[in-house]
């Protein structure tokens, strides 16, 4: 792709692609497998796909897996956002952002 094409504005939603998906899905069977994460939901908006992982279904996120094809260029598209809104991670490759998920021992505080 050229440079040109990465400026032009995208019509329609942003979404995930189908790697990109089996990405965080697999993740999420992992921490599903080991009780931690109960459910999730996906949204595409104009200049942002977020999967949202919960603890229990009635929660709030506990954590957000972003997509905004319009950082790609700057510091990274791909972003893990924890609870308040800290950014646990953020890069330009999925694989690399979604590490954070290996790196920490997780355990549900009740």
């Amino acid at each position: 792709m050229s440079d040109a094409a990465d400026l032009q504005p995208q019509s329609g939603p942003v979404f995930f692609d189908r790697r990109e998906l089996d990405l965080i899905l697999r993740v999420y069977g992992r921490m599903v497998a080991a009780g931690e994460w109960r459910d999730y939901a996906m949204v595409g908006h104009r200049d942002v796909a977020e999967f949202a992982v919960f603890r229990r279904s009635g929660d709030a996120p506990a954590y957000r897996i972003e997509k905004r094809p319009a950082l790609r260029l700057k510091q990274g598209q791909w972003a893990v956002i924890g609870e308040g809104g800290v950014v646990l991670r953020r890069g330009r490759e999925l694989p690399q952002v979604l590490r954070v998920f290996d790196s920490r021992r997780f355990s549900v505080v009740e």
